[in-house]
């Protein structure tokens, strides 16, 4: 499970580790229906004749994973837990959602495997006719485990060996953050500018402090790149965080296929204040495939919420303020606001010259009359704070040349919605 080479090197940067001999060394499981339900199928199983809490060396991390239908990918998984060259007490705690494949079998083998090498396993799961949904699996996950901090891991991905190691030491010195890392994907040319935002976010483009969002809000200062489209600025995939941290911020959102469970979450977490830390090394093979649960979530859901937070943490902050791109997403988003901050829009921007000779963007959908005419003007007549909504990455460095030739503050006078 680990490296002693690499242990002995590390020994002085992860603090106290403790010695593999104190490590747990069997654990057996056995799953029952729960005793309430008259359709024991429909209720998640419980673990089984595994040592208490108070019986155990103290679990230092749990891998939470949630599995459904995943037999493709799992041994390659499983095979990355094994792999971790973490010295501190690791678990992982599996919950299968109605899995109809061979998962269940690929997980129990693995489960020897793991067990000789030390790390403690927990599997919990239902039979039910259909899948519960990720939310609800990873709290179940969440629930049945025992490690003061929780790594997240996705059934079709794999972790690199120094993952848990690192994320564990950057999650000790930031208690009240989601800690997140690079990635490399699968396939390599999948998702090029996705990826590449991924990686390209350094932790000063992150929330770090809460003390740093109070006074965000109290100068129209908001958290870098939390609105983009892509979602949380730290991919649920490599998210690492305390449990009691986690208990804080609450459960993933249970209703199931469809609705974006970790952006949700990450949302809820900003709310209470809690930060976002990234450790710059790819420390995970992120894969795309059609089957992925993501690929359920449709855009226009993504686009309500990300609405709705933007309008919650920053526009109500703000009295009036200017929309980059007067074209189809600049206008998209006008038409998404709610009527109070439609009022505050007081131009629109942009650098083709046909739209700003055009004068202005009439809201033909309006039921105010007259219909509100909203200015177009060139960027560099146009007054701060901005709402950006141009893609970035797409122009040549064009955009982000005439961006910066404004000498702005991001997060101060402009943020990110594209």
């Amino acid at each position: 499970m680990w490296n002693s080479s690499r242990a002995v090197a590390d020994q002085d940067t992860l603090g106290r580790e403790v010695p593999v001999a104190d490590r747990i060394l069997t654990v057996s499981s056995q799953l029952l229906p729960s005793p309430s339900s008259s359709n024991p199928s429909a209720q998640p199983t419980a673990p089984l004749n595994v040592p208490s809490r108070e019986s155990c060396p103290k679990i230092q991390v749990s891998i939470i994973l949630p599995v459904h239908n995943a037999e493709y990918w799992l041994d390659d998984c499983l095979k990355s837990v094994l792999e971790q060259d973490f010295e501190g007490t690791l678990e992982l705690s599996v919950f299968d959602d109605a899995s109809k494949d061979k998962s269940m079998n690929i997980i129990n083998k693995w489960k020897i495997k793991l067990e000789t090498l030390g790390i403690r396993v927990v599997i919990g799961g239902h039979n039910s006719p259909s899948p519960r949904g990720v939310g609800f699996s990873k709290n179940q996950a969440i629930a049945q485990s025992s490690g003061s901090y929780l790594c997240f891991l996705d059934s079709d991905d794999v972790m690199m060996p120094q993952r848990v190691r690192l994320q564990y030491k950057a999650a000790i010195q930031h208690p009240n953050s989601i800690i997140g890392c690079q990635v490399k994907r699968e396939p390599p040319n999948s998702t090029e500018r996705y990826t590449r935002w991924i990686n390209n976010l350094t932790s000063k483009q992150l929330i770090t402090q809460v003390e740093e969002v109070e006074e965000a809000l109290r100068r129209w200062y908001l958290p870098k790149k939390v609105f983009t489209s892509y979602g949380p600025t730290v991919i649920m995939p490599t998210w690492f965080c305390s449990q009691e941290w986690f208990s804080q911020v609450g459960k993933f959102d249970e209703s199931g296929k469809g609705v974006p469970e970790d952006l949700l979450f990450f949302y809820h977490h900003l709310r209470k204040g809690g930060g976002v830390f990234l450790v710059e090394q790819c420390l995970l093979l992120y894969r795309y495939h059609p089957y992925a649960a993501t690929h359920s979530v449709l855009e226009s859901t993504i686009w309500q919420h990300r609405v709705q937070f933007l309008e919650e943490r920053a526009l109500q902050h703000w009295t009036s303020f200017t929309i980059w791109n007067a074209g189809k997403q600049g206008r998209k988003l006008y038409r998404s606001l709610s009527p109070v901050n439609q009022k505050k829009v007081v131009a629109f921007c942009d650098v083709d010259e046909n739209k700003i000779k055009k004068g202005f963007y009439s809201y033909e959908d309006s039921e105010e009359r007259p219909k509100p005419k909203i200015p177009i003007r060139h960027f560099k007549d146009a007054d701060p704070p901005f709402v950006i909504c141009v893609k970035l990455d797409l122009t040549g460095g064009t955009f982000e040349e005439n961006l910066e030739s404004l000498n702005l503050q991001e997060g101060l006078d402009y943020l990110h919605f594209s």
